[in-house]
């Protein structure tokens, strides 16, 4: 679904990507690891065109992407949810989902399926998304980005400061979609153990490089949660 070969990225004189090379599957899960300030976001900024490739290509569903600019990436198939969320705070809820259909014709209507992955969203379809706990604020930006069908759905860091309850709703809901066969998914996570329960593949980043990878089921014994922890 998604190839990235020889991605380089730089802020300055800083060299922050060196040379990433991957691919993403439909119907797949890749778990993306790492400790903070690693390169973890900046790569998600590239792949979205947030920031300008220094280097390298990447190609969606058989298409260059490198150059598009993230409007372009988004009407293609890419859902990106970011870090810290970024929903419209003083938008309803559903406003805010409204938004996720900007890409398709006037009349298109929410995708039933987000309420039945998240139903609370229905009850509070009508509040302010600033209104919403921060688990909320969450599903939220992940029914935003579904909205518009994807075909690859990227997520950074979705457990962060997500209570355990809600953290087992995203999770039930980012495996449903996995099993859907409809899109790739990239999960960005520092949590291990939930990176591990999703994974059918994992990337693990130190200093802008992969140092290690494999698929999800070898993540014990390949020694991912003791490397995170060096």
């Amino acid at each position: 679904m998604l190839k990235v070969d020889n991605l380089h990225q730089a802020y300055g004189g800083s060299h922050i990507l060196r040379g990433l090379s991957f691919e993403l599957q439909k119907g797949e899960v890749t778990t993306l690891l790492g400790r903070n300030g690693v390169g973890k976001t900046t790569l998600l900024k590239s792949l979205m065109g947030l920031v300008k490739t220094k280097e390298g290509s990447v190609t969606f569903d058989g298409r260059p992407i490198t150059h598009l600019p993230p409007h372009e990436r988004v009407k293609a198939g890419i859902g990106y949810v970011p870090q810290g969320r970024e929903i419209f705070p003083r938008l309803t809820v559903e406003e805010n989902l409204l938004m996720g259909l900007a890409t398709k014709p006037g009349g298109t209507k929410i995708p039933e399926r987000i309420f039945e992955m998240f139903p609370v969203l229905r009850q509070m379809l009508h509040r302010r998304g600033g209104d919403l706990s921060g688990g909320q604020q969450q599903q939220l930006a992940i029914g935003r980005a579904l909205a518009m069908g994807p075909s690859l759905l990227i997520l950074d860091e979705p457990t962060e400061g997500i209570q355990p309850s809600i953290i087992k709703d995203i999770e039930r809901a980012i495996r449903l979609l996995a099993q859907t066969g409809e899109m790739a998914i990239l999960l960005v996570e520092q949590y291990y153990d939930f990176a591990e329960s999703l994974a059918d593949q994992y990337l693990l980043m130190e200093r802008g490089e992969f140092i290690m990878h494999g698929r999800g089921e070898t993540m014990p014994q390949d020694g991912v949660r003791e490397a995170l922890a060096v």
